[in-house]
């Protein structure tokens, strides 16, 4: 019997993702020829009825190195009718300094600064509550906004009256080294095909954090971003979504990010998103057991799945580096950690579902095509760190507990040795 299990078990650790990246390719490519491929290019956004004013929120902590290339890009938006309000979140650096002088130069940057750490969900909302514009538009004091991002975002909250947040396309700017190069192809093979399937049954599992933009209306219903959730975006998309509010995905809202392109970085930045899964399953457990709020059940039940592969798959390991030292059960032995015509499967069905993302993301970069073959190394690397994050996560969210304010600590923003792909 227990041989059974432990092969049952180790069934799911190759089925399910198998599953998952079937789904998410099906998923990506009805959404593409649904509505994606309908679209106009992405630098060339529909009119809209009405260009109602938008504030465009930055909170900012520790981001001399960054910030005037930011706002740069901010200015440059084909929008016709914003401001930009800078947050500066208890900088320790030169970060105020800069600010200030953006703010006397340009007239449409205004600038909040906190005399002391507050965590980025606090620099949200109070960006937010401080302008009387109705639709705001968040952005990481490190990124670069494509010019028409902002136009692409109001596109659906001008149209929709039910549509709360729009999630836009990030982009990888660091590419110099393995981790970053296969992080460009992650990007449109995991998150992009996973938020256009998600779009198809209804809801996301999030909005990304670095762009996105919000109706004010329904962020005051539902309080704001929570001050005390590692992940405030994951949060506040549950938040609004459990509300009934929409949230939509925008591929042409093109957003350049910096990202972590060493192994610490990438732990860290990996452990902080599997933290925030963690939050939000023990969080909204009991309202999610309504039947009003049915339509969240499967983005629940895929992070369910998810967390429960990850400490599976950890098992596996862990009973076959025992196996090559000691004497196990038959039932309970790992021959091999990917046995041979399944190994096979599993990096056929990868490399096609990193070809599929990659021809729908073309649109929007035309040379990303060439990092495809780096994506083998995808499963080695970030299916480990995947699975050790988030084995690593739950025991401690379930001892650190709600309460405490989350605040900034600097990432790794990788090494920025190329130039920025795709802007020229």
């Amino acid at each position: 019997m227990s041989g059974l299990i432990f092969d049952s078990l180790l069934d799911f650790t190759l089925y399910y993702p198998l599953f998952m990246a079937y789904l998410w390719m099906i998923g990506g490519v009805y959404y593409y020829f649904h509505w994606e491929r309908r679209e106009p290019n992405h630098d060339s956004p529909p009119e809209l009825p009405v260009y109602p004013k938008v504030a465009i929120v930055v909170p900012c902590h520790n981001e001399a190195a960054n910030i005037r290339e930011t706002v740069d890009s901010l200015l440059q938006q084909s929008y016709p009718d914003f401001e930009i309000i800078l947050v500066n979140d208890g900088s320790t650096d030169n970060t105020a300094a800069i600010l200030d002088e953006l703010a006397r130069t340009h007239e449409a940057v205004r600038v909040l600064h906190f005399a002391g750490n507050q965590g980025k969900a606090m620099a949200l909302r109070m960006g937010s509550m401080i302008t009387p514009c109705e639709f705001v538009v968040t952005i990481d004091g490190d990124a670069i906004l494509d010019p028409s991002a902002v136009t692409w975002i109001m596109y659906h909250l001008v149209s929709g009256p039910r549509v709360a947040a729009v999630t836009g396309n990030p982009r990888i700017r660091t590419r110099s080294t393995l981790l970053g190069r296969i992080q460009v192809g992650e990007f449109s093979s995991i998150i992009g095909l996973l938020k256009r399937c998600q779009r198809i049954y209804g809801r996301v599992f999030t909005v990304s954090g670095v762009i996105s933009g919000f109706r004010k209306t329904a962020l005051h219903r539902v309080g704001y971003w929570d001050t005390d959730m590692v992940t405030e975006d994951i949060d506040v998309s549950w938040k609004l979504q459990l509300d009934h509010w929409d949230i939509r995905y925008e591929p042409n809202c093109l957003c350049w990010i910096l990202m972590p392109e060493t192994l610490q970085g990438l732990w860290r930045q990996r452990l902080r998103w599997a933290e925030g899964g963690v939050e939000v399953l023990l969080k909204y457990f009991r309202p999610l057991l309504r039947w009003r709020k049915r339509r969240m059940w499967c983005v629940y039940l895929e992070l369910l799945a998810s967390m429960f592969w990850a400490y599976v798959m950890a098992c596996v390991i862990a009973v076959w580096g025992v196996s090559r030292l000691l004497t196990l059960p038959e039932g309970v032995r790992v021959p091999e950690m990917i046995p041979g015509w399944a190994g096979v499967l599993l990096g056929f069905t990868c490399l096609l579902q990193f070809l599929v993302s990659l021809m729908i993301d073309s649109r929007y970069e035309k040379e990303i095509g060439r990092y495809y073959y780096w994506m083998v190394w995808y499963p080695l690397v970030y299916w480990v760190i995947s699975a050790a994050t988030t084995v690593v996560a739950v025991p401690r969210v379930l001892i650190r507990g709600r309460g405490r304010r989350a605040v900034w600590t600097s990432p790794d923003r990788g090494i920025r040795a190329e130039t920025l792909a795709g802007t020229s």
